[in-house]
């Protein structure tokens, strides 16, 4: 089994009744503004988290599509959980930008990526490649957060 908190935790949870969604509100509660999106974390592994946002009005903009705000949101979630589940114990992060492009519109359940090649973890600047997708499997936005990687001291 890893030695990663998060993932440890993670395949706990797995092994309850609804272990996914319990992961996820108990990981949303943990960084509140993300239960905003009512995120479920369908598979985290080390360097690749992928966090579900359910279409609903809560989500939606006045066009009747997911806030590009909240599929945002979701995508931020995705990479702190790919951070923390893949980061090496001598290493800490912190989110210093996000760019994003919006090719498509969000007119279904979303699908946010985030992930990073495994030997990308060195001080700096680490740009970590986020999407969303649609039902479809349409890009729907296409960004990169960018993170801060330094030695613990």
């Amino acid at each position: 089994m890893s030695k990663n908190y998060v993932l440890n935790t993670y395949n706990k949870f797995l092994k309850l009744p609804f272990g996914k969604k319990l992961f996820s509100w108990y990981s949303a509660r943990r960084a509140p503004y993300f239960s905003t999106v009512s995120p479920l974390i369908t598979d985290i592994k080390p360097n690749y988290c992928e966090v579900l946002i359910k279409k609903r009005k809560g989500v939606e903009n006045h066009i009747g599509t997911v806030h590009v705000i909240a599929i945002c949101n979701g995508l931020e979630m995705a990479m702190g959980f790919m951070c923390e589940a893949s980061i090496p114990k001598n290493l800490r992060w912190i989110p210093k930008g996000m760019e994003v492009k919006y090719p498509a519109k969000a007119d279904s359940d979303i699908r946010c990526v985030a992930e990073v090649p495994a030997d990308a973890w060195k001080p700096g600047d680490l740009p970590i490649s986020v999407k969303a997708y649609n039902a479809e499997g349409t890009v729907v936005v296409d960004g990169t957060i960018t993170v801060w990687v330094s030695e613990k001291r």
